[in-house]
């Protein structure tokens, strides 16, 4: 019987509505997943893990404890395919604010984003894809769960996972989103056995987290800010979210996480640094 794996958050506390929101070695090689636009020949290869037990898709939660005071800021860019009547009722699920303050304090940053939301906000997509300051990755295109009973979550068959995935891909490519990295976050943060199989072929890294910011439909912000600066330890990656409907306090947030972690010593890079001094350990 397989073990449902999930990462207990407030993520995607739904209700009756749709939220918003391994191992390594030096045999590893990078992988772009099959549907992602083939990198230029002048780009840095992507850092990916080699796959997991009986080569399942690699998990990757948090970088090195003991290699310097580095942390990964990710934003989830999520937007369920249910969504749309939703958005055309003029609700908004992007967050110009917040990408605009993490220009301004230059913080690298991931985003982790469905393909429902790179089709709802082209231009928005093709902006951060373009910014080296930013890297896209995969958050599936529904944001349908890959398991039962995931925070609410409608769910994705079997079958339907690597195409959801894929599809993705392609939504990115459509809005001009170049170099879409090989990373992949479940929806709500929920996999299993199964789940990882089915996206072996696809080349990813799962990318989880250990830092969980509880940004999610949050309204006291101070509150989110005590919780990622007490959680925040060498290599961490921290999972917010950038959509201005789901996380109204996330914008404030990074204001005030950002300098504080600075002066604690910590260097803010993008999930792919981690992943990369990974795979530079014996």
């Amino acid at each position: 019987m397989i073990t449902l794996v999930r990462r207990a958050t407030a993520l995607c506390v739904l209700g009756a509505a749709l939220a918003a929101c391994g191992t390594t070695g030096a045999e590893q090689a990078p992988r772009p997943a099959p549907s992602a636009p083939v990198p230029s020949a002048s780009r840095t290869p992507t850092p990916t893990l080699a796959p997991g037990p009986a080569g399942l898709t690699p998990v990757f939660e948090h970088g090195s404890r003991g290699e310097g005071r580095t942390v990964a800021l990710t934003f989830d860019a999520d937007m369920t395919a249910d969504q749309g009547p939703r958005a055309a009722a003029g609700e908004r699920f992007d967050n110009p604010a917040l990408i605009a303050t993490l220009r301004e304090l230059k913080v690298p940053a991931t985003v982790f984003m469905t393909g429902r939301w790179a089709e709802e906000y082209p231009q928005e997509a093709r902006s951060l894809g373009r910014d080296p300051r930013f890297e896209i990755a995969n958050h599936s295109y529904s944001h349908y769960a890959y398991t039962e009973d995931c925070y609410g979550l409608p769910t994705v068959s079997r079958e339907r996972m690597r195409p959801d995935l894929e599809r993705a891909y392609r939504a990115f490519e459509k809005a001009g989103v170049p170099d879409p990295m090989p990373y992949f976050r479940f929806p709500g943060g929920c996999y299993d056995k199964a789940a990882l199989k089915e996206l072996t072929p696809s080349g990813v890294t799962a990318v989880q987290w250990d830092v969980v910011s509880g940004d999610a439909f949050a309204t006291d912000a101070d509150a989110v800010t005590r919780q990622v600066l007490d959680g925040v330890r060498p290599g961490s990656v921290v999972v917010m979210h950038c959509t201005r409907s789901a996380a109204p306090v996330t914008e404030e947030v990074v204001r005030a996480v950002v300098p504080e972690l600075r002066r604690r010593g910590y260097r803010f890079v993008k999930v792919s640094d981690l992943i990369g001094a990974a795979n530079g350990r014996g």
